[in-house]
């Protein structure tokens, strides 16, 4: 076994950790939100493990350096796209009215919204008085 297949190796275990807070994220979490946070930044983590693993691991036991260009491009591929929809998924939770947890004490969405609206509000009644 040489250095490459040994780091890939434990890149790939390292990855396996990850995937395993995820899943531990998703049983013990309170709600959407802090599900999707929890499952997204550790799956992302156990993934550009497993992949960049991988390919270490391949180019360790003798195939070709193809296979590190390819994993690393997958993994951009994730590194870019897992948060983005992530994002994208709790915005629609969040406009669709799925509720905060109880114990949630910050809504910096919320008072985003309501501030927008406020301001919109304010803008249409100063059109209304000229």
């Amino acid at each position: 076994m040489n250095v490459l297949s040994a780091t890939g190796e434990a890149l790939v275990l390292i990855g396996t950790f990850f995937y395993f807070l995820s899943a531990l994220g998703l049983i013990r979490m309170p709600d959407v939100y802090n599900r999707m946070q929890t499952s997204t930044k550790s799956a992302t983590l156990g993934s550009l493990g497993v992949i960049i693993g991988t390919g270490l691991w391949a180019v360790g036991m003798g195939h070709s350096v193809a296979w590190i260009v390819q994993t690393v491009v997958v993994a951009t591929f994730i590194l870019l796209t897992n948060p983005i929809s992530a994002h994208a998924l709790i915005r629609g939770a969040y406009r669709s009215g799925i509720p905060l947890w109880n114990g949630s004490v910050v809504d910096k969405y919320g008072e985003h919204l309501k501030a927008k609206a406020e301001a919109a509000e304010n803008e249409k009644n100063e059109g209304d008085g000229e």
